[in-house]
């Protein structure tokens, strides 16, 4: 009873304290608190609150010290998308033939899907990009245009980025995966594929795949997966890279998992033709060659079909659609092919680290920021070698308040504790960023990076929503 007392007081006495502090003060007495826990004994917290109306910054500690990021860099790359391309802006993606179709109704030349980048063709994020819908489609005008045979291939061309690649600094665990996917100017699902095992009968066992969620027979798949306890769910991962023909499936996967797993199509323009390959097969349409890329035929110093009569054009969804499944569910493609369409328009760079520097020019050039506090590898935080200020983050999700398609990019945002906001995860990184209105009105915009912290992530969230809790 007494110790329930003691309790009371302690809490109560800690309320009125409270409620007499100022907004700064409470602030800074909860990152105090926070910074002092063992779990950052060899870490590093950073976080800056600012002042949405005024820019005044309310409170800021380790503010200027370059950090991983993780995916909270994402909303730099988004704004800047806004900035740049629009909030209407859309991917176009051209299917055409060349040649001559003749009396019979074959096709003398090539059927080429030419993608312009397009981060959601083929996903089923959206009703009108999914590949049943694409391919169907495809199948139509096709078949409109006379064509019944092809005395040719069907060539995905995907030129504009050079083919397929992974951003530098991306690590091989991280690449064979659904999340670590290359981008390309021709994505297509995502650039991704689900598996199905089957669990095998005692933990330590192989599993064996029951198939996948597309026709992928071009590729060996090497199952070293192994069966996990119970109650110990997912920890498979795919080892392979870009154009790679074998992916080695590692890990272990629950006894009792009923899961999918995604893993990272090596070329996403080849699965994109193989498909459209298989579904003209499928209603007759036979060709001659197999399908190919534009990148293939070129490494085999062959020539790509030029111009062409346009069969089918696509357009994605608006930017705006696409930044909120980018920041909603953190599509890392999303961010590489989003970074390169923002540094095409500006700079005419397609290269990721060329484009990666033409980020940290627009923003050195909008808001003043140093490059020093953007030192960026890729468009979407995945690589560990980035190194960003919570300042810098701050002020630019600052400077978005103030744009006509803020709440596009507002609403683009995930709910977490209560509060708007982007999460960023990777080894030993936990961040967020985002809107606040504190307890008094005050609009807030806060960016609080975690690094280097021991223990699992789950208590380390837990204690940066307490921290955060101070600006509610």
């Amino acid at each position: 009873m007494k110790h329930t007392l003691l309790t009371l007081l302690i809490a109560f006495i800690t309320t009125l304290h409270t409620a007499g502090q100022t907004l700064p003060q409470k602030i800074a007495a909860a990152f105090r608190s926070f910074e002092a826990h063992e779990s950052l004994a060899n870490g590093v917290a950073s976080l800056t609150v600012i002042n949405a109306n005024t820019g005044q910054v309310i409170f800021a500690k380790n503010e200027k010290l370059g950090m991983a990021p993780a995916s909270t860099l994402k909303t730099a790359t988004a704004a800047a998308a806004y900035q740049t391309l629009g909030a209407t802006y859309t991917f176009e993606t051209t299917l055409s033939y060349t040649g001559q179709i003749d009396a019979s109704g074959t096709l003398k030349g090539n059927i080429i899907i030419h993608g312009s980048g397009d981060p959601s063709l083929g996903s089923d994020r959206f009703p009108q990009t999914s590949d049943t819908l694409l391919l169907s489609a495809w199948l139509r005008a096709i078949k409109a245009a006379g064509i019944r045979s092809i005395d040719g291939q069907i060539i995905a061309d995907d030129r504009s980025y050079n083919g397929q690649t992974a951003p530098g600094g991306w690590t091989w665990q991280d690449m064979g995966n659904y999340y670590g996917a290359g981008v390309s100017a021709l994505n297509w699902r995502e650039n991704a594929v689900g598996v199905n095992f089957i669990a095998g009968t005692a933990t330590g066992s192989l599993t064996r795949i029951a198939g996948t969620t597309a026709d992928i027979s071009y590729l060996q798949l090497v199952n070293e997966t192994t069966t996990g306890g119970r109650g110990t769910g997912d920890h498979v991962y795919a080892f392979s890279a870009p154009y790679a023909s074998r992916i080695y499936l590692r890990g272990t996967y629950g006894i009792d998992l009923k899961k999918t797993i995604y893993i990272a199509l090596p070329d996403g323009a080849y699965d994109a033709a193989y498909q459209l390959h298989r579904k003209l097969e499928e209603a007759g349409i036979r060709q001659t060659s197999t399908p190919t890329t534009a990148h293939i035929l070129l490494l085999g110093g062959n020539n790509v079909p030029s111009g062409g009569s346009i069969l089918h054009t696509h357009r994605s969804p608006t930017l705006g659609e696409l930044v909120y499944w980018f920041n909603q569910k953190s599509i890392n493609l999303y961010g590489e092919a989003l970074l390169k369409a923002v540094a095409a328009r500006t700079d005419g760079k397609i290269d990721t680290r060329d484009a990666a520097e033409s980020l940290q020019k627009f923003w050195a050039n909008k808001l003043g920021i140093p490059a020093g506090e953007l030192r960026i590898k890729d468009g979407s935080g995945l690589s560990p070698e980035n190194r960003v200020t919570t300042h810098a983050l701050a002020r630019i999700l600052t400077s978005a308040k103030q744009e006509p398609w803020f709440a596009s990019f507002f609403e683009s945002l995930p709910v977490y504790n209560g509060m708007k906001m982007k999460s960023g995860t990777i080894g030993g990184v936990l961040g967020y960023v985002g809107y606040q209105t504190s307890g008094d009105g005050t609009p807030l915009v806060f960016a609080l990076l975690v690094n280097n912290y021991q223990g699992t992530a789950t208590p380390m969230r837990q204690r940066m929503f307490r921290l955060l809790d101070a600006l509610k």
